[in-house]
């Protein structure tokens, strides 16, 4: 009897750093269970993966590939994350034909088994429509939190109700935001300013409140929404998007799945890294005693004014703390970082600045006490993960969510509310590495940490949800 040949998913991430992570844990996951795996990016962050780690880094392995799609914008050899709405609607134009001619090509190749399945981002939704043209299955991630992803669920009720467009400007400060909505499903006493932040405009054309309606409405297309969560942290949310979509499959947190899943040496290395890492600063970690640094990173898109650099620089110097500062080379609008000479002088000793650091291995680092963070998902997540509790200043799209529910739901972390003030800022750092507060957060995320765990190992819920996606979704009708 003859065996089908080899399952062949192509696997596509949205093109932006927080997008690309996650969706290649996944991919190298299903590569561990049996899966030929073709990747894609888009050319231009080909080209700085090949800038960050290398050449080797795109060559892949017999069964690993990479490929490419252009993304349709302006060639551009800039080392920074693309313009997020230019990328969105030159995608939503662009991306369908390239996609289909790539699938078609893969088809027809005698270097790979033909394509069984597509698993894509969920803010990647043409590739539904060449899915659907070829009659090969796809299935949705979406990168967001469960409580993100109901929130842009939800932007097409805003509409329905009135809500957006924001009727003038002034609404974004009168205190219209705090105005709460009872009527989200799974979501309990949610406020306006909670909800992901696209939707704080008066211009009902909006490219990103409209590219996420098109996003979450697709969604119903696909074979199965998956999730990087677990299901007793979000269990609410959880529950009110299962009576929405057929399958929904949390498998997170990632990064603990693909330590247990993944045991190759060579696919464990494949990397995502868009920017060069410094791991220098895990020696320097080493140095420190446990719980005592406090880890500074707003993650791969926001970007800082130079004032509120400095404010956030001098809140850092006058908490006392020790601290490890990722500063991106585009982390400040229109200009490099540069921090004054007194600054440096005032932390001599007890703070560390890169410009790209191994994430998680600094946050599973003893030494890494406290995460002072833009509550971007897969921050929050691998904080959650290792236990550490948080200080949260979101910047946009759903990290708003996610920080409200890491002070709230999860209380694992504090926020800093309005203009990012010195003051606060140290503030803020005392009470979460000192104060009676900080100690029960700490309590609170190591709590967290252990269920994470638990949903993560043999038998747990989230390695559960693995097995069928694959199984019962990616595999169903081949045997």
């Amino acid at each position: 009897m003859k065996h089908p040949p080899r399952p062949h998913a192509v696997v596509i991430p949205y093109p932006a750093q927080g997008h690309i992570a996650p969706v290649l844990k996944l991919a190298k996951i299903l590569h561990s269970r049996g899966f030929f795996i073709t990747f894609v990016n888009t050319e231009f962050n080909h080209t700085r993966l090949v800038r960050a780690r290398g050449p080797q880094s795109v060559q892949g392995l017999p069964d690993f590939q990479f490929r490419t799609i252009p993304d349709g914008l302006p060639p551009s050899d800039k080392d920074a994350t693309q313009d997020i709405p230019q990328l969105c609607d030159s995608l939503r134009r662009n991306g369908f034909p390239p996609f289909l001619h790539l699938l078609r090509d893969l088809n027809d190749s005698p270097d790979c088994p033909p394509v069984t399945c597509i698993v894509s981002d969920g803010a990647m939704s043409f590739t539904l429509d060449a899915a659907d043209q070829l009659g090969i299955p796809e299935v949705v991630f979406f990168t967001t939190s469960a409580c993100g992803f109901m929130g842009y669920c939800n932007y097409a009720e805003l509409v329905t109700r009135g809500i957006f467009p924001l009727k003038d400007e002034s609404q974004i400060t009168n205190g219209f935001l705090e105005t709460e909505l009872e009527w989200v499903p799974g979501m309990k006493n949610i406020r306006l300013r909670d909800f992901p932040s696209f939707i704080r405009s008066t211009d009902p054309d909006d490219i990103m409140v409209n590219y996420n309606i098109i996003q979450t409405r697709d969604a119903s297309r696909a074979k199965a929404v998956i999730i990087n969560t677990f299901d007793e942290l979000e269990e609410e949310v959880l529950g009110a998007l299962r009576e929405k979509f057929g399958h929904v499959c949390t498998i997170g947190p990632l990064q603990l799945l693909e330590h247990e899943e993944v045991k190759d040496p060579e696919v464990r290395a494949l990397g995502s890294s868009l920017w060069k890492e410094d791991d220098a600063c895990l020696q320097w970690l080493s140095q420190r005693a446990p719980d005592s640094v406090l880890y500074v990173n707003f993650g791969s898109i926001t970007v800082l004014s130079r004032e509120q650099v400095l404010e956030f620089a001098w809140g850092l110097a006058n908490s006392n703390q020790y601290f490890l500062w990722v500063i991106r080379p585009d982390l400040v609008v229109g200009e490099s970082a540069v921090l004054p000479e007194e600054f440096a002088a005032a932390v001599a000793g007890r703070a560390m600045m890169v410009g790209w650091c191994p994430q998680e291995r600094v946050l599973a680092h003893p030494a890494v006490g406290g995460f002072l963070t833009h509550s971007g998902w897969n921050s929050t997540v691998e904080g959650v993960a290792e236990g550490v509790p948080m200080i949260s200043w979101p910047f946009f799209a759903e990290q708003q969510t996610n920080c409200r529910y890491v002070c709230g739901a999860w209380g694992m972390g504090v926020e800093i509310e309005g203009e990012v003030k010195r003051e606060e800022v140290a503030r803020l750092v005392g009470v979460l590495m000192e104060g009676e507060k900080g100690k029960d957060m700490r309590k609170r995320a190591r709590e967290w940490k252990e269920k994470a765990r638990a949903a993560a190992k043999s038998g747990g819920a989230s390695r559960r949800n693995l097995e069928h996606l694959i199984d019962q979704v990616l595999l169903r009708g081949r045997n």
